[in-house]
């Protein structure tokens, strides 16, 4: 991710937070449609792994839920190492919604109970079990998106995302979604703005699959 990028992304984010509050989302609005067929599908990050040995070959899967629920798209999230896809490391619900123009936003939900949930995507059981009152929103993790000419850049804002993983304070995302294409960097800090964990050259690329 380029230095200029990286700028654009910082000012999304004021854009973001200006019009969160302006939901008016239809149930058949195209853009948001458009948005969401962009990230739903298996993703892998293997053909990164291949080239440099410091990123891992990982699979992220993102498959639709609720769809009876017309105010907004809902996902099922998880990310796994390719070798234990049976044993997911994460697993999240996104709610997607189009609050402003070119603007959308993507609220993080944790899973109750998660573990009964792995493999979701592929069994209608799971799907049908899994229910709004199992899910709890990460205050202050709401990624927040631009569309841009063909792709959408943006992420969370700034510090506001909590995070105690390996010694961390807060945690902050950045993502570009391209055709085909997701780019996610993931990265905690301490309460100095240290990074304790995540990459550090960049964000982990996956490849649709399918």
């Amino acid at each position: 991710m380029n230095s200029h990028l990286i700028m654009l992304l910082f000012s999304i984010f004021f854009i973001g937070c200006s019009s969160v509050h302006n939901q008016t989302i239809a149930s058949k609005d195209p853009a948001l449609q458009e948005f969401s067929r962009m990230l739903i599908g298996e993703f892998s990050s293997k053909e990164q792994a291949l080239q440099d040995t410091t990123y891992l070959n990982i699979h992220l899967s993102m498959s639709r839920i609720w769809e009876e629920d017309k105010s907004a798209i809902w996902l099922y999230v998880e990310q796994a190492m390719d070798a234990k896809r049976e044993k997911p490391y994460r697993q999240r619900v996104y709610k997607l919604n189009h609050p402003g123009k070119d603007i959308f936003t993507s609220d993080i939900y944790t899973i109750k109970n998660q573990d009964r949930f792995i493999g979701l995507q592929n069994e209608s059981a799971k799907k049908a079990a899994l229910t709004s009152d199992m899910i709890e929103l990460k205050e202050g993790c709401t990624v927040t998106m631009k569309a841009m000419n063909g792709f959408y850049i943006g992420g969370t804002d700034a510090d506001k995302c909590p995070s105690d993983l390996r010694g961390a304070s807060y945690a902050t995302t950045k993502i570009i979604l391209k055709e085909n294409i997701l780019e996610s960097w993931d990265q905690g800090f301490d309460k100095n703005g240290i990074q304790v964990w995540g990459a550090t050259k960049g964000g982990y690329i996956f490849v649709r699959e399918q």
